[in-house]
């Protein structure tokens, strides 16, 4: 089993950060989420991190399937990394609905 060293992934982690704060393109989002206005919508911005959370969760979903079969190449913890990535990427899905749902609320019950 190979041994995660943790300087290596501290390093990492620090370019990752690095990216992200120079460029949003770094962290998958491409030119959406910085496009002119009227360039993309917010239903095709929404659907399409929605698209990427189920893949990322399908992705998950067949490595755990691979491990358990015993294919080879497939280690725990590469299964365990991914399980950890779709369900952190899934929870914040749901947070970020459940702010849409509030914000909703919030204007539906402004008075008018």
């Amino acid at each position: 089993m190979t041994s995660i060293d943790p300087t290596r992934l501290l390093e990492q982690l620090q370019s990752l950060s690095s990216q992200a704060a120079r460029s949003p393109s770094a962290l998958g989002l491409g030119n959406q989420a910085v496009a002119p206005t009227g360039a993309a919508s917010f239903a095709s911005i929404l659907g399409s991190a929605i698209s990427q959370v189920n893949t990322q969760q399908v992705s998950a979903s067949d490595l755990a399937t691979a491990f358990d079969n015993g294919t080879p190449g497939v280690d725990l913890t590469q299964v365990m990394i991914e399980s950890q990535k779709a369900a952190l990427s899934f929870k914040a899905m749901s947070e970020v609905r459940n702010k849409l749902v509030s914000a909703y609320q919030d204007i539906m019950n402004m008075p008018l």
